[in-house]
């Protein structure tokens, strides 16, 4: 798994500046944003502010540039500031200082307080203690009132800002390129399986969600999702992923007028939407990226105790191909959740969900989506023995299978083989099907109300 940087990331963005930003969405939690900055530049040192960085910027990874190569410029210094101003900070600037505070009565009446900011309260980053004022010679572990303050102060911003020293060969005006990674924007995709009552042929409609925690709002941004697992280097302190996450809004955007387009990129997949969208912070959207009809996704019954448990699985399968119902696309990691339709009243039921690893096309998916309820099971060791030198053991076993439906099916009743290296079925009433080098399959077809046992003794071999 490479590394990334963020040159490698802003390759991923499209090589002419678009008139708004551009996102790099990876469903890690963290994007790369690129957007055009107007500069007009004299020769030698200028001061430049930006105030549109997001809350959760990596300020290390700040790129400015001329991304048409005509301009040389260079950082001398940077800073980043996300101490916007805030009660709690014009409070702190003030300590020892006199200010108004504005109270209003039970009448609805509006005076002044004058009181003196013995402690503000407010810490950057952390928990904020009791703010202390002193009122008439007398100290309150309170607010009297609203504060009122006479300034901003020299040193307040309004929003987190960048701010660099930077020299320029030569005087110009440019629209200079910014691009850096922010924590806060995220995607995930989930899609939809809706299957008749009775069949093996679903509809699979997939969509990407993109969820924003920045702190700023992206207008007609255009997106590009990253799908794979792109190695980042962890900090040792409280990442962004960590973070409590606030409310999200959710708001499903209208069809698009074209399709999502895919392409491998490096050792991933990228995905881009169709047209800019408007990302408010706090904000959800999806954008349907996938839709394959008469998907054909047979459900097998799954006997596998170490995998799924006790009782008899149940397992949607299907192949990611174009021939199979238009698929073929590679599919990004996500939830999938299974519907079936009532025949009675038309009407969708949710029968199971799961999760959807990363899957290339043509290869195939299998997802486990609950337990059957009219295929009963029993399992249980009817045998053992150990050779006198302790250089083989035999083991027997039986598994009892009860179909309670009211129509035929076929249970794959799977055993896995770890006590030893060589083993084989000495044994077995039904023939199996070696799947690997520790694991047999049986495939026991069963009537309905018919019962069946399937018994095997397998011999371990140490010599």
């Amino acid at each position: 798994m490479k590394p990334i940087t963020l040159a490698s990331l802003l390759a991923a963005l499209p090589l002419a500046l678009p008139a708004g930003p551009a996102l790099t969405i990876y469903n890690q939690n963290f994007a790369v944003v690129r957007e055009t900055i107007p500069l007009e530049l004299k020769a030698g040192v200028n001061a430049i502010n930006f105030a549109g960085a997001t809350t959760q910027v990596e300020p290390d990874s700040v790129v400015l540039r001329d991304a048409a190569g005509k301009v040389g410029l260079r950082i001398l210094e940077q800073s980043y500031r996300a101490d916007a101003a805030s009660q709690g900070l014009l409070l702190a600037l003030n300590e020892g200082k006199e200010i108004d505070f504005l109270v209003t009565d039970q009448n609805a009446k509006e005076y002044v307080v004058k009181g003196r900011v013995i402690r503000s309260g407010y810490k950057a980053g952390g928990e904020a203690a009791t703010p202390i004022i002193e009122v008439d010679g007398k100290l309150r572990f309170s607010l009297p009132g609203q504060p009122v303050f006479p300034s901003l102060g020299d040193d307040a911003i309004l929003q987190p800002t960048l701010s660099w020293q930077v020299n320029a060969d030569q005087a110009a005006k440019l629209q200079a390129e910014l691009g850096y990674i922010t924590g806060g924007l995220s995607w995930q995709a989930a899609y939809n399986l809706v299957a008749p009552e009775k069949g093996d042929q679903v509809d699979i409609v997939g969509w990407v969600t993109v969820s924003n925690n920045t702190g700023k709002r992206f207008d007609e941004a255009t997106i590009k999702l990253m799908a794979g697992d792109v190695n980042r280097v962890q900090p040792e302190v409280e990442n962004y992923a960590m973070r409590q996450r606030k409310g999200m809004v959710m708001a499903a955007m209208a069809a698009p007028v074209a399709d999502v387009t895919e392409k491998s990129f490096d050792e991933f997949h990228l995905y881009s939407l169709p047209r800019p969208v408007t990302l408010r912070d706090q904000e959800t959207k999806q954008v349907e990226f996938l839709r394959a009809t008469g998907v054909t996704a047979p459900q097998l019954y799954i006997f596998d105790q170490q995998k799924y448990g006790a009782k008899v699985a149940t397992v949607r399968e299907f192949k990611n191909t174009k021939e199979n119902g238009g698929l073929g696309l590679p599919l990004p990691k996500g939830r999938a959740r299974f519907y079936r339709q009532d025949s009675a009243d038309g009407r969708l039921e949710f029968v199971g969900e799961n999760n959807l690893d990363h899957t290339a096309k043509n290869e195939t998916v299998r997802l486990y989506t609950g337990d059957v309820f009219d295929i009963a099971v029993e399992k249980k060791q009817t045998d053992s023995s150990m050779s006198s030198r302790n250089d083989f053991r035999e083991e027997s076993f039986e598994v009892k299978l009860r179909n309670r439906k009211a129509e035929p099916v076929e249970v794959r009743v799977v055993e896995h083989f770890y006590s030893g290296p060589n083993w084989k079925l000495v044994q077995q009433s039904d023939p199996h099907e070696k799947t690997d080098a520790q694991t047999a399959e049986f495939r026991v077809k069963l009537q309905p109300d018919e019962e069946k046992v399937v018994s095997y003794r397998v011999h371990y071999d140490w010599r």
